[in-house]
């Protein structure tokens, strides 16, 4: 039997090519950007992009967009996929059907027509079938890859969704062992919390110093042609956010550049001249992005909960009764965490969550914008640092989150969402 096409060298080759990457310390855009490029070799396509999504919110936190969809169409793409929710191959769908691969032509019967995501996105842009591959390991989405062809071209067929599924499993492996990947970054981020106005084209209204930082910082590598100023993470947070109701937040987490973490809140602005939405980038809240870490472990939810308990340093006693365990389901569990995580004790797994990785503590404390652990150094320069804040905005903080409301020109001020 011929067999379906595999990726060149097997599928032991494409492991050996992700672990470089996630070893090499240079990214999950990179990890998921090297794995699209090895499957356009076998699943050839006139169009693509790897996007990265939050598996808890399901929103864009960057990805390799450089041979993507154009600026111009993705406020209308945003509102397809994170508002409206209800076109056949929506990613949503998506996530609660068995396979990872969807291909748009078979979807909808041959009748692409009846699909809005193809009519107002693909048909404008002469393209035809799309082929979708989730990156989704025990129910969790971590990204996704996108494929395109033109209307002129062949769609794709079942022997191209075969061969796309094959690198589902290990780009998601891969990319939750970037997450976790060993490494630490010397330079202290000493922005404090960003805010950016969009209207309802997506178009920035106001952004703050701090936020323009930030943002240039996501792990994201654009289209050609569009502004760098606005990542899709932002786009994608701010849609989601105008199909909430009123007064209500969304989020999202997002990796940058050099490893850190960084949360989005979008909310409504009600504002006599039209509707806005303001999204804040800043820390992420220490518990939040420790639970991420555990779960980029592949933990189950259960051990999830043992491990957070442990972590905050709670005994074998009151885990049980806290989750209403027996002594030797609690001991299996640790078994199986400690293996997971690469550690032996209780004692190792706190420190490669805090030590091994630098996340934020559990609690109340200090901590870096990266979302890590301050070292000695960190806390020995934190007046400069303030000094040198106080200087780039000029003297006024405006762009530091004190729990307050902030005040950008032109905008009714708002409460900051808590």
């Amino acid at each position: 039997m011929g067999g379906l096409p595999r990726p060149a060298g097997g599928i032991a080759a494409l492991d050996r090519s992700l672990q470089y990457v996630v070893e090499t310390g240079t990214g999950t855009a990179d990890v998921v950007g090297v794995a699209a490029r090895r499957l356009l070799k076998v699943v050839p396509a006139d169009m693509w992009c790897a996007v990265l999504l939050d598996p808890s919110t399901l929103l864009d936190t960057g990805g390799v967009h450089e041979e993507g969809f154009p600026e111009h169409v993705m406020p209308r793409l945003f509102e397809i996929e994170h508002v409206e929710h209800d076109d056949v191959d929506n990613l949503r769908a998506l996530t609660r059907r068995p396979t990872p691969v969807s291909s748009l032509r078979v979807s909808t019967e041959d009748r692409l027509e009846t699909s809005k995501y193809y009519r107002d996105i693909l048909k404008p842009l002469g393209l035809g079938d799309e082929l979708r591959v989730l990156l989704r390991e025990r129910g969790r989405t971590w990204g996704m890859f996108v494929l395109c062809r033109e209307a002129r071209s062949r769609p794709f067929s079942g022997r191209d969704l075969a061969s796309a599924r094959s690198f589902s499993r290990p780009t998601t492996r891969a990319v939750r062992r970037s997450l976790v990947a060993n490494g630490r970054d010397e330079g202290l981020v000493a922005d404090g919390t960003g805010f950016v106005v969009l209207d309802d084209h997506q178009q920035i209204v106001e952004c703050s110093t701090s936020a323009e930082r930030l943002m240039a910082r996501i792990e994201e590598t654009p289209a050609a042609g569009r502004p760098k100023s606005c990542p899709h993470a932002v786009r994608a947070v701010a849609a989601a956010a105008k199909a909430s109701r009123e007064g209500a937040t969304t989020r999202s987490l997002v990796r940058t550049h050099g490893g850190h973490w960084l949360t989005l809140y979008a909310w409504r602005l009600v504002t006599p001249a039209q509707p806005l939405t303001m999204v804040s980038i800043g820390p992420p809240e220490p518990g939040m992005l420790v639970a991420l870490v555990l779960e980029a472990y592949g933990l189950s939810e259960q051990q999830q909960r043992i491990a957070q308990r442990v972590i905050l340093g709670h005994s074998g006693a009151e885990v049980t009764a806290e989750l209403h365990i027996t002594r030797n389901t609690l001991n299996d569990h640790l078994e199986k965490i400690f293996d997971k995580v690469g550690v032996r004790s209780q004692r190792e797994l706190t420190g490669a969550v805090f030590s091994r990785h630098y996340w934020p503590r559990l609690g109340v404390g200090p901590f870096t914008l990266d979302g890590r652990v301050p070292s000695p150094r960190d806390d020995d320069s934190d007046s400069d640092h303030a000094d040198s804040d106080n200087g780039d905005n000029g003297g006024s903080g405006r762009d530091h989150h004190d729990g307050g409301t902030p005040h950008i020109s032109g905008v009714l001020p708002v409460r900051a969402p808590g």
